[in-house]
């Protein structure tokens, strides 16, 4: 068994449910259409757009038996939608609906590098007041120090510098920098801040709660031309032929790893074992990596990393280790005397 990792891209997600969107009232007001025809209005290739189709196929109502699925006639290469499962309906929310939504849009609006705010705002009280929800008692928060994330969205929003402590999981050491923020991001969960490192001088993510201090500085953020914004529609972390490539053999209970990291290789083993390969910032995070795996994970490669992780469990044995005292031989006194030192006839000839 091999695969590549499988990274998801959040922003081709969005695009195609946006055209799932607009493809059924566009089909809708073309009956017949061809699909090629379809295609090009729409900017996608006649592949796709059948992909699409297919999908659309088994959308619909709760429920989703018949008469609950949007269905469409195929003559040929013409399509034609025979059933809409009711999206051509002005959209009613229940109550319960239109709270969900508020909450989903509150916390849109509390999430760090949205790009369009104020949509999100307007489409807010539009929601609200159509709702009778204006002031409804939800407050949403989002996990993690909220007044470090305020902080920092401050200081991008006033274009401001910053002075940081900052701890490097990868190095695992805590250092100062001076930044200058570029933008505020919310990626998998957690907030970080895209700046211009001036002691690195490039552009650095810096996760919001590894930052120990901020300090605000009376100058302003000076970004130079050549600082450029990650890309992350596929994550944080984006593994390079450049960055150093391990190999471990895990067991069931390590498999989770294949799931959380982008591996290059997952071949099966003997019995439950599978060799994994994957990309990774340095070696010494790939040490404390394996470390915190457990016994089930073994290094196959590379030879330094596997001496390292034995170098570490050795000095950690070494640590717990209880000498063992050297037996203590009697004083001749002891044994050439009829009674013990105590004076007690009882213990004549017992050494100490």
């Amino acid at each position: 068994m091999t695969r590549p990792a499988a990274r998801g891209g959040s922003r081709a997600s969005a695009d195609r449910l946006a055209r799932l969107l607009n493809l059924v009232p566009y089909l809708l007001a073309r009956p017949g259409i061809e699909i090629a025809e379809a295609a090009g209005d729409l900017g996608v290739t006649e592949r796709q757009l059948r992909e699409d189709l297919e999908l659309l196929w088994v959308c619909g109502l709760p429920g989703y038996g018949p008469g609950d699925l949007i269905d469409m006639a195929f003559d040929g290469d013409r399509v034609t939608i025979t059933y809409d499962a009711g999206i051509d309906r002005p959209l009613r929310l229940t109550p319960d609906e239109a709270l969900a939504l508020v909450v989903a849009l509150r916390m849109i609006a509390e999430t760090p590098g949205v790009a369009n705010r104020e949509a999100v705002e307007r489409a807010l009280a539009k929601i609200e007041d159509a709702g009778d929800l204006v002031g409804a008692p939800v407050a949403v928060r989002l996990p993690g120090d909220t007044r470090r994330v305020e902080a920092l969205r401050a200081a991008v929003e006033g274009g401001k510098a910053l002075r940081i402590t900052y701890y490097t999981a990868a190095r695992d050491e805590t250092s100062e920098r001076v930044i200058d923020p570029l933008r505020m991001l919310m990626v998998g969960g957690r907030a970080y801040v895209e700046a211009w490192c001036r002691r690195a001088e490039a552009v650095r993510l810096f996760r919001a709660d590894r930052i120990d201090a901020i300090t605000e500085l009376a100058e302003p953020a000076t970004v130079p031309p050549q600082a450029v914004p990650h890309d992350l529609t596929e994550g944080v972390f984006r593994p390079s032929p450049d960055l150093p490539l391990i190999t471990l053999r895990i067991g069931r209970g390590e498999r989770w790893i294949t799931e959380y990291y982008p591996c290059e290789r997952v071949e099966a083993g003997d019995g439950d074992q599978w060799l994994v390969s994957l990309r990774v910032t340095d070696l010494g995070w790939a040490r404390r990596f394996v470390l915190g795996l457990g016994p089930d994970a073994i290094v196959v490669a590379p030879v330094e990393l596997a001496e390292q992780v034995r170098a570490t469990v050795v000095a950690a044995l070494d640590a717990y280790a209880v000498p063992t005292a050297a037996p203590r031989l009697p004083a001749p006194t002891d044994l050439a005397s009829p009674v013990a030192p105590s004076g007690d006839p009882a213990v004549a000839g017992r050494t100490q």
